[in-house]
């Protein structure tokens, strides 16, 4: 069974810091694309970077570049989400997703929960 946990959300102050961890399990984690997707309140959901685990490369949303960083720890299966000088508008729900390939369509196979993201001014 495939499964994606986020973790990591809460509530911050404009300017700060959050760190978000998305848990795979169920596929091999390798041959797979991770995607960061948020969702705020009467929004679509929005795709915010995509993270190729083969070859490195990642895509990041304009609104987030230079700002939100992505790593992983392929021996956890782990990716994480540094998210830096966060601002009010990024309150959302942040999901992980995960496909084979990267896209900024919200069509992946496979989706976490969800946590929240709350950044007040």
């Amino acid at each position: 069974e495939v499964k994606l946990v986020e973790s990591g959300g809460g509530l911050v102050q404009a300017g700060g810091s959050l760190r978000l961890s998305c848990a795979a399990s169920g596929f091999t984690f390798d041959d797979y694309a991770i995607a960061w997707f948020r969702q705020a309140p009467g929004k679509h959901r929005e795709g915010v970077l995509c993270f190729s685990i083969s070859d490195g490369r990642t895509n990041y949303a304009d609104s987030v570049k230079g700002r939100f960083t992505i790593s992983s720890d392929n021996a956890k299966n782990t990716v994480y989400l540094q998210m830096n000088n966060l601002k009010p508008e990024d309150t959302a729900v942040y999901y992980c997703a995960a496909d084979s390939y990267c896209t900024w369509s919200p069509e992946y196979a496979y989706w976490g929960q969800g946590t929240q993201v709350t950044v007040s001014s």
